[in-house]
């Protein structure tokens, strides 16, 4: 008859996710509620705030939204008392607003790759076309020489 399984040996019915294992589910659940206080509460401001603001946490009763400036965190203030009253509306126990400015990070600016064929390597290509018996291989051949005349 073999041993009993030692206490600390758990059995498991396979793999998990990694967000159903404790700590990381928590978080998880904790940035889906701030996911949606965000959406939620931005939603009351006006177009050109809302798009330049966002939520960051609620801490202690404390609502903390980010504002890429100055500017913008004076009129996040503006509207305290109108955020305010949404977040209680929606069940956030808050009594104040915290906004910081923290600039967004720049945008990544990704280099156009695509170079565009000059005339000579559009006639070598249809050149290159002419030559060849298969065609698909040609019709392929004569698409990139047209890309070369479509690019001037």
């Amino acid at each position: 008859m073999p041993p009993p399984p030692s206490p600390s040996r758990r059995s498991t019915n396979g793999l998990k996710s990694v967000g159903d294992v404790g700590p990381v589910a928590s978080l998880a659940q904790r940035a889906r509620e701030l996911d949606r206080l965000d959406r939620q509460l931005r939603a009351t401001l006006p177009s050109p705030l809302r798009d330049q603001v966002r939520f960051a946490d609620l801490r202690d009763g404390r609502l903390v939204f980010l504002a890429p400036s100055s500017a913008w965190a004076s009129r996040v203030r503006l509207y305290q008392a109108q955020i305010l009253e949404a977040a209680r509306a929606i069940g956030a126990k808050a009594h104040s607003v915290a906004v910081k400015v923290a600039p967004l990070p720049p945008e990544e600016i990704i280099p156009d790759r695509h170079k565009p064929l000059s005339a000579s390597a559009a006639r070598h290509l249809r050149g290159a076309a002419a030559s060849l018996s298969d065609p698909t291989l040609r019709d392929l051949f004569l698409y990139l020489a047209s890309q070369a005349e479509n690019s001037d």
